[in-house]
């Protein structure tokens, strides 16, 4: 209750993405997004279980091409279809195990709903902002923000990754 209430508290005080600190999949460290500045940054909710899966071989693609000035962070999430039901230990282990992912991946969270995390509270109320009306339908979702933490735009869960249509506003 009290980690909820804080975690409550840090999205009405978010200015910026780089406000925002979460846990680490492995459980052993935070993803602060402060570390990030003059990066571009793609947050992706992520899952298992879904058809769409496969892409975790092109984001790491995409992270291994463009590290120097890119960062994925994916944010595991079981509000579609129940297609995340693992824990974060099973998460992280097939992550690795299957796609070799070695880009930061959150703990996993709630992406939509009552319980939606505050990152992904704010990050829809900036792509409202930008005229994308209900940006998260389904798992693989991507948002696209600049080096200074603007949103750029947000990315079909079907569009492949390492498509010009992403690739444009990485060169």
């Amino acid at each position: 209750m009290i980690r909820l209430l804080l975690v409550s508290l840090l999205f009405i005080s978010a200015q910026s993405i780089y406000d925002f600190k979460v846990p680490a999949l492995d459980g052993a460290g935070t993803i602060d997004f402060k570390k990030f500045k003059g990066k571009k940054i793609m947050i992706v909710n992520t899952a298992s279980k879904c058809g769409n899966t496969p892409q975790y071989s092109d984001l790491e693609k995409l992270y291994e091409q463009y590290k120097d000035k890119l960062v994925i962070v994916g944010f595991p999430a079981n509000n579609f279809g129940g297609q995340e039901p693992g824990s974060n230990n099973d998460i992280q282990e097939f992550c690795k195990k299957n796609y070799g992912v070695s880009f930061p991946m959150a703990e996993k969270v709630s992406v939509k709903g009552d319980d939606i995390h505050p990152l992904f509270k704010y990050l829809v109320a900036e792509a409202e902002k930008k005229g994308f009306t209900d940006p998260i339908k389904w798992n693989f979702t991507k948002f696209l923000l600049d080096e200074k933490g603007n949103l750029i735009t947000v990315i079909h869960n079907k569009t492949k990754v390492t498509s010009e249509e992403v690739t444009k506003y990485l060169n």
